[in-house]
């Protein structure tokens, strides 16, 4: 039974690897890993009929396979967040002219499950089920001002704050106090924390149990000015309202008919 729970967890651990860093050959997984090689082998083989990894004939390098893409299409169909939020991406997205995008919170990460594309040459580059530091991101500090403050301040405890550029907060106090200011104001801003050139204005997506999601616009600093910036507050800050309204109806209509059936 150990050896079983150590074989999913080394499974596992070879999926996040190469979810993260992309193609990587045999020897590549089994020095990071650490990995013995009859295991490395083994694992690696298994994985690969089941169609969980694909190898590539001619660089021997392994990376995930079909049905790990099956597997992350069944989370967004299922999330329900991500299914009603295409209409309201592509609205903000039509207003402002500027690639809008859907993520959700995992652990200190903010994951990215929905987008809607402008057709600037000029844009940030993202993908869905790709994910960035939260605590760097406009999307990642309303998700997190979403938790609990003690809930934060414990996540925070635990991770080391890397530097992406001078605007980063590094600092965990500093970055509580900024929490706590994005929850009094309803949005986040992202001035450059983690990709200089970039503005980003994020808000949260609440259903009846809380934050689920953020939505955010992100704009290179030479597309926009304060205007732009204001406008651009606004139209994120009313289109995730009026997804969260959507969510908070379809949860209060799901609950009547099952609140009447314990009535009767």
């Amino acid at each position: 039974m150990a050896e079983s729970v150590k074989s999913a967890q080394r499974a596992l651990r070879i999926i996040e690897l190469l979810t993260v860093h992309g193609a990587m050959d045999f020897t590549e997984i089994g020095s990071r890993l650490d990995l013995p090689k009859s295991s490395a082998h083994y694992l690696l083989a298994t994985m690969r009929d089941a169609g969980f990894l694909d190898l590539d004939d001619a660089s021997r390098r392994y990376t995930v396979g079909p049905r790990l893409w099956e597997a992350g299409q069944a989370y967004i169909r299922d999330l329900d967040v991500a299914r009603r939020a295409g209409p309201y991406l592509a609205a903000a997205r039509d207003e402002l002219g500027e690639t809008a995008q859907l993520a959700v919170l995992d652990g200190l990460d903010n994951v990215y499950v929905g987008k809607a594309e402008t057709e600037h040459a000029l844009q940030l580059v993202s993908k869905i089920g790709s994910r960035l530091p939260a605590y760097a991101t406009g999307l990642g500090k309303v998700l997190l001002a979403g938790l609990a403050p003690e809930e934060a301040r414990q996540r925070l405890s635990e991770a080391e704050l890397q530097r992406f550029t001078a605007h980063t907060i590094t600092d965990a106090d500093a970055l509580l106090r900024e929490l706590a200011a994005v929850r009094r104001r309803g949005y986040a801003l992202d001035r450059g924390e983690y990709e200089i050139g970039i503005f980003c204005v994020a808000a949260p997506i609440r259903n009846a149990a809380g934050t689920v999601a953020a939505m955010s616009v992100s704009i290179p600093d030479v597309r926009v000015d304060q205007k732009g910036r204001r406008r651009a507050i606004d139209v994120v800050t009313s289109q995730a309202a009026a997804l969260s309204a959507a969510l908070q109806a379809q949860g209060a209509s799901a609950s009547r008919p099952a609140a009447a059936a314990a009535r009767s």
